[in-house]
């Protein structure tokens, strides 16, 4: 038999973690799915976790038992936004997807008790990975003795104040009329 392994942020664990003491116990579809990717992740920081694998708010290209693959973002919960665009980590096939590499699989029990066997075909988006590629992009572009760029503004106490006109009794306010 060959040890489930999963690749976890460490922002990624501390969910799974949450969400397992959230558990409604026994009873709850997502406590043994909970438990295995706990208990076989490999915890990793944004910046060194591979580019094939399914990370929160990552587009991945999955199928279930061989079916026609599909393509959805894994969110952290329910959106309001189009239908079939997301897959939250609170449904079982979510949460399979998340941490897998490309070409690793996950078996879980579907609604009905049958096994669903899930496969990561591919990940097209990783936020953490376009992340280190922006950073990247802006090293190389950007000189190395970098000089904040200022720019002068003229403001209101740059001008001449203007002289207001005092009457002979030394009393400025000119009155309702002027307003």
């Amino acid at each position: 038999m060959t040890r489930e392994t999963c690749f976890l942020t460490t922002k990624d664990f501390t969910i799974l973690e949450v969400m397992r003491d959230r558990c409604l116990g026994r009873d709850d579809p997502l406590a043994p799915i909970l438990k295995r990717k706990i208990e076989s992740a490999t915890v990793m920081f944004r910046d060194d976790i591979p580019v094939n694998v399914a990370t929160l708010s990552s587009r991945v290209t999955f199928s279930v038992n061989g079916r026609e693959p599909d393509s959805r973002i894994i969110s952290h919960d329910r959106m309001t936004s189009p239908i079939g665009m997301f897959l939250p980590i609170t449904t079982a096939r979510g949460l399979a997807l998340l941490g897998l590499s490309e070409g690793q699989e996950f078996t879980v029990a579907n609604a009905d008790g049958k096994e669903e066997r899930i496969l990561l075909h591919q990940v097209l988006y990783q936020p953490e990975a376009a992340r280190r590629e922006k950073e990247a992009s802006e090293r190389t572009l950007a000189p190395t003795s970098r000089k904040p760029n200022l720019r002068m503004i003229r403001g209101a106490f740059y001008d001449e104040p203007r002289l207001v006109p005092v009457s002979h009794d030394g009393f400025d306010d000119p009155g309702p009329s002027a307003a």
